[in-house]
C-alpha cells in the first residue's frame, strides 16, 4: 500500500518547501482506506523528504526564485473565457505586449481550445493558428519564454522551430505518442497536466476513489512513462488538471491539499483563471468577470508552493504576488 506525505505549512517551519517561499514542520501521512496522521517531517523516509524540500530546477531559462505568473494566448474562435479576441498576429502581438508590460514570465499560446466539449482542431489548422503568432511575438521583440499549449507533437515541434521554448500538453503525453519525442529530443520543459479524458468526452459526473491520491498517482506515472521516453525529469513539470474531468467537490479538495504534489519533486503548475467553479462560488455567471476570484485562488495556490500561475489577468496577478510577498516577507 503506498503512503503519501503532505506537508502542512506553517511560518516557522525548520523544512524549506522545494527551495521556494513556505515552511513546514510536520506532515500529514495518507494512506488509502485509513484514517490521516501527523508527524514530524524529520520521521518520515529521507528519500521522500529530500523531494519536498529539493529546490526545483530551472525551468528552461528562468529561476524558480518567486511565484512566476504565466499569461494565457488563445489564438481560438472559442476558447471558454477570450474566444475570438486574439486571433491574427497583430491583436496577438498587442496582448502579448501588454502581458510582458504587465509583469508575465511566460506566455501560453494556445490553438484549440480545451474547454469541456470544445471541437477537435486539425493538426494542419492548429499550426496554422500559433505558429505566425509565436514567428511575429518573436519578430516584434518579445524576447520572455513562449509556451505552446498543444496535445500534438507536430504542432509542438513547429511552434519550438518558429521561436517557442516550453511545451504544455494537456493530455501529459497520452494523446499523441510523438509528443515525448519532440521534449526528448528539444529538451524544452514540458508540463504534464491529469485530465479524465479528452476536452470533447469529459464526463458530466466524474468519480474517483480520491481525487487527491488519485491524481497524485497518474501524474507520477506520466513522469516516469516520460522519463522512459528519453524525458529528463528536469524537463517536467506539472499540473493537477483544476477542471479538467472535475466537479466543485472535487477541484476544492485538490486545492486544499496542494502542497502534497511537492512530493513528485517537480515544479507545479496550477491553472484556475476563471474557471466554471469560481463562477459558481462567487455568483459571477461571466467568464472575464471572475478576476477576484482567480485571483484568491492564485494566492492560496502559492500559499502551498505552487510554482506557476497560469492566468488571463496578469496585471492583477502579478500586483497581488507582490503584495503577498511583502507582506509574508
Amino acid at each position: 500500500m503506498s503512503t503519501y506525505y503532505r506537508p502542512l505549512i506553517e511560518a516557522s517551519g525548520s523544512h524549506v518547501l522545494a527551495g521556494g517561499w513556505c515552511r513546514f514542520e510536520r506532515v500529514e501521512v495518507l494512506e488509502r482506506g485509513q484514517n490521516s496522521k501527523i508527524c514530524l517531517a524529520a520521521e518520515i523516509p529521507k528519500a521522500y523528504l529530500k523531494r519536498l524540500i529539493r529546490p526545483r530546477p530551472n525551468v528552461g531559462s528562468v529561476k524558480i526564485r518567486r511565484p512566476l505568473v504565466m499569461g494565457i494566448l488563445n489564438v481560438t474562435p472559442d476558447s471558454f473565457s477570450d474566444g475570438g479576441r486574439f486571433e491574427g498576429s497583430e491583436l496577438s502581438t498587442e496582448r502579448a505586449a501588454e502581458m510582458v508590460h504587465d509583469g508575465a514570465d511566460v506566455i501560453d499560446i494556445g490553438g484549440e481550445s480545451t474547454r469541456p466539449g470544445a471541437d477537435f482542431v486539425p493538426q494542419e489548422q492548429e499550426k496554422s493558428r500559433t505558429r505566425p503568432v509565436i514567428m511575429a511575438l518573436r519578430q516584434a521583440g518579445i524576447s520572455i519564454p513562449l509556451s505552446i499549449d498543444t496535445r500534438k507533437a507536430s504542432v509542438a515541434a513547429a511552434a519550438l522551430k518558429a521561436g517557442a521554448d516550453w511545451l504544455n500538453d494537456v493530455s501529459a503525453l497520452t494523446y499523441d505518442i510523438g509528443m515525448a519525442e519532440v521534449a526528448a529530443r528539444s529538451g524544452a520543459p514540458i508540463c504534464l497536466m491529469h485530465a479524465l479524458s479528452e476536452p470533447q468526452t469529459i464526463p458530466q459526473k466524474p468519480n474517483y476513489d480520491d481525487v487527491v491520491l488519485d491524481v497524485y498517482d497518474y501524474l507520477k506515472g506520466q513522469i516516469d512513462s516520460a522519463v522512459a521516453q528519453g524525458v529528463r525529469r528536469a524537463q517536467i513539470i506539472i499540473d493537477p488538471g483544476i477542471g479538467f474531468g472535475k466537479t466543485q467537490y472535487h477541484n476544492l479538495q485538490i486545492l486544499r491539499n496542494l502542497s502534497i504534489f511537492h512530493g513528485l519533486g517537480c515544479p507545479l503548475l496550477l491553472g484556475c483563471s476563471r474557471k466554471r467553479f469560481i463562477g459558481i462560488i462567487s455568483g459571477v455567471e461571466k467568464a472575464e468577470e471572475r478576476m477576484p476570484g482567480s485571483v484568491s485562488v492564485a494566492l492560496a495556490s502559492i500559499a502551498q508552493g505552487a510554482q506557476i500561475i497560469r492566468v488571463h489577468d496578469v496585471l492583477e496577478t502579478v500586483q497581488a504576488f507582490k503584495l503577498w510577498a511583502a507582506v509574508h516577507g
